[in-house]
């Protein structure tokens, strides 16, 4: 057997027996430190391995070696920041700053003293050993603890090692008739993109219900799957009922005499996509696999459209040739208000003033906060807006 399938063995057994551990000793090491120490200090197991370089700091420690026979050791490994809480607590605050390799013989008596009391204590827990004239199995576990001052909070690692051939522990033993077929019916929220696309300001400004929205960026055959951090292609067959026959006369444009300004010739992105939609595990496994799936149950979903995360519009999902694209049904941000240039009182035009059209009919419109919106942040155009020296 390699090492890297022993170690998954390994791991895979651990895993299995960590509630024997961690109901057997953490509750047999507090009860000796609450004797010894008094109930200054609280102890949790932090983890079991065969590997201590996985989980244990590469701080000093003070080790005690125990042995059990001719054959097996008990070993206690406290860390130099456990030993100097629990001397504090002992001996009060040092003068100096704690350094292990300057342990007094009275330092050095009271650690090693409670270690053998923890020792009579956790060798209750192991099997006699076997009879044998040469030890040939030299595993070991390590139980990771960590210790921490109920008072200061300070805390510090706390390790013991125990032979493994000398342990018995319980194994949660795992039902292995796992009915797939029910996990794979559970569903998980994800979002899904349609597509890309680039408009000016001065368009997005002016969507309005009907228009058409195509997203240069996509493909009939697939959608973009994101689900957290984790996003693929999801491979589809196109719906041909969403095909919608365009014709060829050029469409609405914006005239070329019509004086756009620096502001609304500003690019942006717009992205489109599909309310939160349920999908099962079952047809993730199939995305994953790079199967072609049926999310038929999707297309009736309301796709909504985005500049930098705001919404600006809802509609339809259609077919434009090989594209997929939006029939706007419902625009949330407000339409801006057209700009006219009115001469001032005198009659020449000598000087000139902004006015709306609304404003010139004397037809002064209402707008209340949050109107034209689902709830969600209005899209600000002013976010666009450049300094006025520009």
């Amino acid at each position: 057997m390699s090492t890297q399938t022993a170690n998954i063995v390994n791991n895979k057994n651990l895993s299995y027996q960590y509630d024997w551990f961690q109901k057997t000793f953490p509750p047999v090491v507090q009860q000796v430190f609450d004797n010894f120490f008094e109930q200054d200090f609280k102890f949790s197991l932090l983890g079991i391995c065969k590997n201590v370089n996985s989980i244990v700091d590469k701080a000093a420690y003070f080790v005690t070696k125990v042995k059990i026979d001719k054959q097996h050791d008990v070993f206690f490994r406290i860390s130099e920041t456990s030993i100097g809480l629990i001397l504090e607590r002992v001996l009060g605050r040092p003068n100096n700053p704690f350094d292990l390799n300057k342990l007094t013989e009275l330092e050095t008596k009271i650690v090693t003293t409670f270690n053998d009391c923890l020792f009579r204590a956790v060798v209750g827990f192991l099997k006699p050993a076997p009879p044998t004239l040469a030890r040939t199995n030299f595993d070991v576990i390590y139980l990771v603890f960590v210790l921490t001052d109920q008072e200061s909070g300070k805390s510090g690692r706390f390790v013991i090692t125990l032979p493994d051939v000398l342990l018995e522990p319980e194994t949660i033993q795992m039902q292995e008739d796992f009915p797939v077929e029910q996990f794979e019916k559970s569903t998980i929220s994800a979002r899904l993109d349609v597509g890309k696309t680039v408009f000016k300001l001065h368009e997005v400004k002016h969507l309005e219900v009907d228009d058409m929205v195509v997203f240069e960026n996509s493909s009939t055959d697939k959608l973009r799957l994101n689900f957290r951090d984790w996003e693929t292609d999801v491979l589809l067959k196109p719906n041909l009922s969403l095909v919608v026959p365009i014709d060829n006369d050029g469409g609405s444009e914006v005239s070329e005499n019509e004086n756009i300004n620096i502001w609304d010739s500003i690019e942006v992105e717009m992205v489109g996509h599909f309310d939160a939609v349920d999908i099962t595990l079952g047809e993730l496994k199939k995305i994953q696999a790079g199967m072609v799936v049926d999310l038929a149950s999707i297309y009736q979903n309301k796709v909504t459209l985005t500049v930098e995360d705001k919404p600006i519009a809802s509609g339809e999902l259609v077919i434009i040739n090989d594209k997929y694209g939006v029939k706007i049904t419902e625009v949330h941000a407000p339409k801006p208000v057209e700009e006219v240039y009115a001469p001032a009182s005198g009659g020449d035009v000598e000087e000139s003033s902004i006015v709306s059209q609304d404003e010139e009919n004397n037809d002064f419109p209402e707008v209340t906060a949050g109107e034209g919106s689902d709830d969600d942040e209005e899209f600000d155009y002013s976010d666009f807006d450049l300094e006025e020296d520009i």
